[in-house]
């Protein structure tokens, strides 16, 4: 059935305030038809426009658009009534999945330590499942810890009063005993002062530790792990409190630790006398890391920060949340980009390429050490889980497993021949391009800052916070390419394409590019500007 067109003049009732500022750089076109790494729009005369997309559905169409076998498990699954609706009940096509998962994560991390699967509909929503599990471990741990700490106070408490032991004199001191004071009312004195101390230890909210640059969903706790303060600060109420930490700066991991590490108080026995002693508080909920950044810039983690993350991080035992949402399911080569820099998550989110480009489908993975099996009562999704998605996940994987995993392969030899045409440019234009960056198929190329351009034009663009926008509309008006900036770097395009991008749609990619630089040089910002209509 063809799909009918709302009128000319309908009102806009779908986001109408993006799709004008989509309209005002060039980028509200409706696209038709997808195939490979070619999106179709509607001509004037009704025919077909090729458009080459480098955008790539952000990175969710790795194996191209509507890719035949997976369109095809598609068709038969729907044909045969493949249940997306069965909760509560068995799945086995979940399960291979899953196992089909640690298969691969097994081979990269050199590791066989099962990772439990947890599924999801998005990635933010996979991140979040993540924050999720990782408070419910802090919490039975911060149980622990208290029934702990408790048993050890009444041993204490128990012991001097019965007389076999006595409050050592540091022990009084801290707590404001005085030396004369008898056993009894000194004991009540420390007990209160510790009980104090440790409320207000218990009634500290979790702290998460971030990137600066990284993005990591705009839902109500993913978003306050986000560096970007615009999406931040309207819901910073509602959300996780975060601290972020520049890239390649171990020092200010150890700075945001001694700032923020907690304790609870305790007492133990130690040569007949009761001392105070102090247990590791768990503040620290879970470090989240994306291998490479794909909103912040496209920004690459390096292998010896990631060490650095690894090692602190297991110092004061706190998670390893690798958000490989984009750099994940084989665009940098590997599964898991992490794993070539030898960074270990103890938990991994992957979605996008996961679906195949179809499928809205993620996973949230949590290694055995930390998997807490009351997560699966308490955190659930009406649509994750279905045998559709699964089974066109499992199709994913085997078409990147597929021929000796030739297609991690092709994703390293395709960027590769990309980044080589992306740093030709920027060897041809200095001036405009600051710097080429990224990893295997996702690259990003940044332009130099034009708030103090002669033009005008431009002036106005760059404080608009959407002259990356302009830069993409000018390469779709007029070059047939598609792309975009990274949202909290916007003077950075990005390049997502597909495995199947051919050496002339590189090309078509770097003659757009070059004409770009061009008319930034000529300092022509009308050309960025979309023609008033008529």
């Amino acid at each position: 059935m063809e799909t009918k067109n709302s009128a000319p003049d309908a009102p806009e009732l779908a986001e109408p305030y993006l799709r004008a500022v989509l309209d005002t750089a060039g980028l509200a076109v409706e696209y038709v038809r997808a195939e490979g790494n070619t999106l179709f729009q509607r001509g004037e005369d009704g025919g077909e426009i090729p458009v080459a997309d480098f955008a790539g559905g952000y990175g969710s169409v790795l194996l191209g658009h509507n890719h035949p076998a997976i369109v095809a498990r598609a068709q038969e699954l729907l044909a045969a009534g493949s249940p997306v609706h069965a909760q509560f009940s068995r799945h086995p096509y979940a399960n291979e999945l899953a196992a089909e998962l640690n298969r691969i994560i097994h081979r990269e991390l050199g590791d066989e330590e099962p990772y439990f699967a947890i599924f999801a509909n998005t990635g933010a929503e996979a991140v979040e499942a993540a924050i999720k599990h990782a408070e419910l471990d802090r919490g039975l741990r911060v149980a622990a810890l208290g029934a702990r700490v408790a048993e050890e106070i009444e041993a204490a408490r128990a012991a001097v009063a019965e007389g076999t032991v006595a409050l050592s004199a540091r022990t009084r001191a801290r707590f404001g005993a005085a030396a004369g004071e008898g056993r009894p009312t000194a004991l009540d004195t420390v007990l209160a002062g510790l009980e104090r101390a440790n409320a207000g230890q218990l009634e500290r909210p979790p702290l998460f530790l971030a990137l600066e640059r990284g993005f990591h969903g705009k839902l109500g706790a993913s978003v306050q792990l986000t560096h970007n303060e615009h999406y931040r600060t309207p819901f910073k109420s509602l959300g996780a409190q975060a601290r972020f930490v520049p890239h390649g700066r171990p020092d200010v991991l150890k700075e945001v630790y001694a700032q923020e590490r907690g304790v609870l108080l305790s007492l133990e026995l130690t040569d007949g006398q009761v001392e105070v002693v102090e247990r590791e508080f768990p503040v620290f909920c879970a470090f989240l890391v994306e291998p490479v950044q794909g909103e912040g810039g496209i920004h690459v983690l390096g292998a010896e920060f990631a060490q650095e993350i690894q090692r602190f991080c297991a110092e004061i035992d706190c998670p390893v949340v690798v958000d490989e949402i984009q750099s994940g399911m084989g665009r940098t080569g590997a599964l898991l980009s992490s794993s070539q820099v030898g960074l270990r998550g103890d938990y991994y989110t992957l979605a996008k390429a996961l679906g195949g480009g179809i499928a809205k489908t993620s996973v949230m993975l949590v290694r055995e050490a930390r998997y807490r099996r009351e997560f699966e009562i308490v955190h659930s999704s009406t649509f994750a889980k279905d045998s559709f998605s699964c089974e066109i996940a499992r199709t994913v994987l085997a078409l990147l497993e597929a021929d000796g995993q030739a297609a991690y392969r092709r994703a390293t030899e395709r960027g590769r021949a990309l980044r080589a045409e992306l740093e030709s440019v920027q060897a041809q234009f200095p001036d405009q391009v600051l710097a080429v960056r990224g990893k295997g198929l996702m690259l990003g190329m940044e332009f130099r800052d034009q708030s103090q351009a002669d033009s005008e034009i431009l002036r106005e663009l760059a404080a608009s916070g959407l002259f990356g926008y302009f830069l993409a509309g000018l390469l779709l008006r007029e070059h047939r390419v598609r792309t975009f900036p990274t949202a909290s770097a916007v003077n950075t395009l990005r390049f997502e394409p597909s495995l199947q991008l051919a050496d002339a749609e590189i090309a078509q990619l770097g003659a757009g590019l070059r004409e770009l630089c061009r008319v930034l040089r000529a300092q022509d910002g009308a050309r960025l500007t979309v023609p008033a209509a008529s």
